[in-house]
């Protein structure tokens, strides 16, 4: 085996442009401007020097809360509850059972349990329910008041 024999076993080599050859002096590149010079790039985002956009738009309440951020930016509004209406609970659920995040995951009423949940006072509520990690509206503490005694 011979010098000029061995491979790379490193990958293919970076095209090298503008040196002659069949691409011509400009090698696709242009003839000026930014994207014509060497280590030339523009970041994703960069409008030539005027603000970016992230920054035009106003910060509007809670934009400096960092709720659940792992990535850059900011989020505008808190995660809302998953609103669930006591006509929903009294159709699903029997007498004596236990109202939380996983049961009604299991019954399909809600995708996953990640998010708060939140009962409202449409409809009525005959069954006696146990409720876990869940909250309520003024209406509904009544209803559930007045059913527990």
């Amino acid at each position: 085996m011979r010098l000029h024999e061995i491979s790379s076993t490193t990958g293919r080599k970076k095209k090298r442009i503008g040196r002659g050859g069949k691409r011509g002096s400009y090698s696709g590149h242009g003839v000026k401007g930014q994207k014509a010079r060497a280590g030339a790039g523009v970041k994703p985002g960069f409008r030539g020097g005027d603000t970016p956009i992230w920054k035009l738009f106003p910060k509007k309440r809670g934009a400096s809360r960092k709720l659940e951020i792992k990535k850059r930016g900011f989020r505008l509004h808190q995660l809302k509850p998953v609103v669930i209406n006591l006509d929903t609970l009294e159709r699903y659920f029997k007498d004596g059972d236990a109202v939380s995040p996983q049961t009604l995951q299991e019954k399909g009423l809600i995708k996953n349990t990640k998010h708060k949940i939140k009962i409202l006072g449409r409809g009525g509520l005959t069954k006696n329910l146990e409720f876990k990690d869940v909250m309520f509206s003024a209406s509904v503490s009544k209803i559930i008041s007045l059913n527990k005694k």
